[in-house]
């Protein structure tokens, strides 16, 4: 796949119609490179918009049974943020907003510890008893063999959710910061009636600036179940869909979050046959030829500790898969499918090659997934002896 370093990137112009007689003139506008702007000209590489929770979690018991907890920062979009710098080592920052208590300062320090920087988190006054905002809990329990993970959050009313369109300087995030990529997701987009607006706004001003956008579509049935459900999910991710250059999902997304049927899979998700998934990639494709890559995740869950792991890209009609791994040992599963965003995002950025991308993105999930915490704890050494095949040897 061809990238393009530019000085200047002009606005592209958006178009809703999908009619046949329009849609080689619209593949061509959107498919022919990435256009990336120079590190250079950019404060950072990745800007993340997204709630992060306090996660706690009870080990290998039960939440409803535990005397202790460990506690953890996470959140669908910052856990790509940080995959980003902590393992590949480019800079990163994620926008949210936190009510300032000792929680939202604890979370604050998980995430300095991370290395990403905080400069764009806005700090809500504190009421005392969290009547008017509060920060967002995750109990997230991993599962073992025959029992699967369980997630219970308590997220209701959270400084992040009470994001609101004008909230946040776009133009000094990507025009006088800068930034060659901007990610969110549809976890963020869920949060409230007003956060779909935050993360269009969002990202009309990075593609005036040049900067690449990408969505992780991450449905959570959880989050939609009191304001429309999957319709309405539905009908805020297509449209949000519309600005989005680089488009990833998990097994389950594409048809939850956008309506795209996958042929030949059962409603367990134990046969996952790539052509199905493919033939489901170059239909959403079509439907939204902006999308310059998509990317799919794919997960066959065998036990809750035995996964058969997976993943394949689509660049410029081409179809790329990473090194599937049957069988795949999982400790803790919850993350894995942002640490392929951030590795998939790496791939793209450093090297412009999607094969190179999808096998960094799958590599990098299937070593998250061995470490507790939603976070990922790998290397970029780790990373790339893992993609040329290296074993699990002690290494001393």
């Amino acid at each position: 796949m061809k990238i393009l370093i530019v000085k200047k990137s002009s606005p592209e112009k958006l178009e809703s119609d999908n009619e046949d007689g329009h849609y080689a003139d619209k593949r061509k506008q959107y498919m022919e490179t990435l256009k990336i702007r120079p590190m250079d000209e950019c404060r950072f590489a990745v800007v993340s918009l997204g709630e992060i929770m306090l996660r706690l979690d009870p080990g290998e018991g039960r939440i409803r049974t535990t005397r202790a907890f460990r506690a953890w920062e996470g959140g669908g979009e910052y856990n790509v943020a940080r995959g980003i710098r902590r393992c590949f080592g480019l800079p990163s920052a994620v926008v949210t907003a936190f009510a300032d208590n000792e929680v939202g300062r604890l979370i604050e320090d998980f995430i300095l510890q991370g290395g990403v920087d905080t400069r764009y988190i806005l700090w809500r006054d504190y009421d005392g008893i969290g009547r008017t905002v509060r920060n967002g809990l995750n109990f997230t329990e991993r599962g073992f063999g025959v029992r699967g993970a369980v997630g219970c959050s308590d997220r209701g009313n959270t400084a992040a959710a009470q994001l609101k369109k004008g909230d946040i300087d776009w133009d000094a995030v990507f025009g006088r910061d800068g930034a060659q990529w901007f990610h969110t997701g549809g976890i963020f987009a869920g949060l409230s009636e007003t956060t779909p607006e935050v993360v269009i706004e969002a990202m009309q001003a990075a593609r005036k600036h040049g900067t690449i956008i990408s969505y992780d579509l991450n449905y959570r049935p959880s989050l939609w179940k009191a304001i429309g459900g999957q319709t309405r999910a539905q009908e805020v991710n297509r449209e949000i869909a519309r600005y989005v250059d680089v488009m990833i999902g998990n097994e389950e997304d594409f048809t939850a979050s956008l309506g795209f049927a996958v042929e030949g899979v059962d409603e367990n998700l134990e046969n996952l046959e790539t052509a199905g998934f493919q033939h489901m990639i170059e239909t959403a494709v079509k439907e939204f030829p902006n999308f310059k890559v998509a990317a799919t995740t794919l997960r066959g869950v065998k036990t809750a500790t035995i996964n058969d792991w997976g993943a394949i890209c689509w660049a410029e009609g081409k179809f790329h898969e990473a090194i599937h791994r049957p069988g795949l040992e999982i400790l803790d599963r919850v993350g894995g499918g942002d640490s392929f965003a951030s590795g998939l995002i790496y791939g793209l950025v450093t090297t412009g090659d999607p094969a190179k991308a999808v096998n960094y993105g799958a590599a990098h999930g299937a070593l998250a997934m061995t470490t507790p915490g939603d976070t990922s704890m790998a290397t970029l050494a780790e990373v790339e002896k893992l993609m040329r095949g290296g074993s699990a040897r002690v290494v001393r």
